[in-house]
């Protein structure tokens, strides 16, 4: 047998083994294949596949590195490095190895959506879809490929297009868990036939925990439709708990992050900085998740002169670029610490320039990431022409609504009842430095006002964004645009008071919350049980 043909059959079989879960026996393979030939590409691809499965990310690097070397137009290779770029917070290099694998044309549905993986990752959510849609229609039968798709149409709030994936995605795969999960989240369930099937799924032998917790959060959010309390509780309880055993939540961390800001960003700061970008277009809503952020985005986007953007990365996505600040943590001490040295004019105008695909053709836009709260002295000085509103929501309602909730990669606080509210007594602190330091610089606005007055706060709002009234910004519910949130089926009615008290159903079991969030100063003040709707 020759080089060559010996190599080949290595290769299908090095292949056919990573497939089948054997990665210990690829990479004795990939060794073999490149001692024969040192510089196959191939074979660096295959090891850079076997690293990536045994979660060797620096033999990956090194691997997908050596294919684009030998061959710069590998798209799967340039591809694979934006992706673990992003994970390691080097944004400069995602970016370009990015721009490489898009270059190439690539015609792989794995490699298209991949790309749109990372794209997803980078906030380019419009470029992401074109790349999903790309990989389906060449495997439509794919569940991975239709529920990152899905998943982004839950995005844009087109939620009869995810709803239908969704469907498509349960027949192909009757247990597939996300696909479960998103289901139970996109619709008002009316019974308990689909809550029966994910507790017979949940209950599967060796499921891993992330799965079970997919199960166990969609029983939980059709038992609350079904009220179901105590039902709905057990479930939400037994999803946190199986989804805490997969997250590494450094609170040590978090509070070092939160000292900084305190200790670094203060009015002689702001009164020190160079001048930002004069744009006024950006409106920034932020605070906690699940605490009416989407409602207020849903009626100041309502406005003929308001674009709703979504949830955006890109203003601490402006920071690293701009910084070349590499850490996977999203948010942390030595983010901001990079943050100092950027001149606020180049961090407010790389962020516009790096919105411009999703701001729409009005004059404002808003940007819904709650976790901006972190950024408002940033923001003041970056896009001092900006407004900022800030969410007010019951301290108990709010922690409740983030321990109930599954996310995805963020607020890896909120799966026990006690981490979620030391966080959120942090957060509460900070904001009332913010407040004392910078409070003419953000409107704060009640989530029981809005729904308990709504037209009052609706035009002390708009005259806070210096936004002429408008009736269709009472009317938002009527709006036929896009809702990119957990809430996208809930914020198509009218406002409504159903949410607030919430936590009171279950006050037995929240006692931990309670307690932790009294330990650390900060009381419910809440209604009491007679006023829960």
């Amino acid at each position: 047998m020759s080089d060559r043909e010996q190599l080949r059959a290595l290769l299908r079989e090095g292949f056919a083994a990573l497939q089948s879960g054997q990665a210990q026996r690829a990479g004795e393979l990939c060794k073999r294949i490149l001692g024969i030939a040192p510089k196959l590409v191939q074979g660096h691809f295959l090891m850079g596949l076997v690293a990536l499965e045994a979660g060797d990310r620096r033999t990956a690097l090194q691997a997908f590195g050596s294919v684009t070397a030998l061959d710069p137009k590998h798209s799967a290779s340039w591809a694979q490095l934006a992706k673990l770029f992003v994970g390691e917070g080097q944004v400069n290099r995602a970016d370009a190895a990015l721009a490489q694998a898009v270059r190439g044309e690539p015609e792989d549905p794995l490699v298209q959506d991949l790309i749109g993986t990372v794209f997803s990752l980078l906030g380019e959510y419009v470029l992401a879809q074109e790349w999903f849609g790309k990989a389906c229609a060449k495997q439509p039968r794919h569940v991975g490929f239709l529920l990152n798709l899905a998943n982004n149409h839950v995005y844009f709030g087109e939620t009869g297009q995810a709803l239908a994936l969704y469907e498509r995605i349960l027949q192909i795969e009757p247990n597939s868990p996300q696909a479960h999960w998103s289901l139970a989240g996109a619709r008002r369930a009316t019974d308990d036939a689909h809550i029966n099937a994910c507790r017979t799924l949940a209950q599967r032998p060796g499921l891993h925990p992330r799965l079970q917790a997919f199960y166990h959060y969609a029983v939980g959010k059709e038992s609350e439709d079904l009220e179901r309390w105590d039902e709905a509780f057990e479930a939400f309880a037994l999803g946190a708990a199986a989804r805490r055993q997969t997250v590494e939540y450094d609170e040590a961390a978090e509070i070092e992050m939160f000292a900084f800001l305190e200790a670094s960003f203060d009015e002689s700061w702001l009164a020190n900085q160079a001048p930002g970008n004069p744009s006024a277009a950006p409106i920034f809503v932020l605070g906690q998740p699940r605490t009416g952020t989407t409602l207020i985005e849903r009626i100041i986007s309502s406005h003929s002169a308001v674009t709703s953007a979504g949830e955006l990365q890109q203003f601490s996505l402006a920071i690293r670029r701009l910084s070349d600040h590499r850490d996977p943590k999203r948010f942390s001490a030595g983010l901001f610490e990079a943050a100092l040295g950027i001149a606020p004019g180049a961090l407010g105008t790389t962020y516009l320039e790096t919105t411009r695909r999703v701001r729409g053709g009005t004059e404002r836009f808003v940007d819904k990431l709650p976790q901006n709260y972190l950024c408002v002295p940033l923001i003041s000085a970056a896009l001092p022409n900006a407004k900022i509103v800030h969410l007010v929501r019951d301290p108990m309602d709010a922690s409740f609504a983030s321990f109930k909730q599954l996310f995805a990669d963020a607020y890896l606080h909120s799966y026990d009842q006690r981490e979620m509210a030391r966080h959120h007594g942090r957060y509460r602190k900070l904001m009332a430095t913010w407040r004392r330091r910078f409070g003419n610089r953000f409107h704060d606005i009640s989530y029981e006002a809005a729904t308990s007055d709504l037209e009052a706060q609706v035009r002390s709002l708009l005259d806070f964004l210096e936004l002429p009234f408008e009736e269709a910004c009472v009317n938002f519910h009527a709006q036929a645009g896009a809702v990119s949130t957990a809430s996208a089926a809930q914020i198509r009615e009218p406002a409504h008071t159903r949410s607030v008290g919430r936590w009171r159903r279950y006050e037995a079991q929240l006692e931990p919350m309670r307690e932790e969030l009294e330990r650390a100063g900060v009381p419910s003040t809440g209604p009491t049980q007679a006023e829960v709707p």
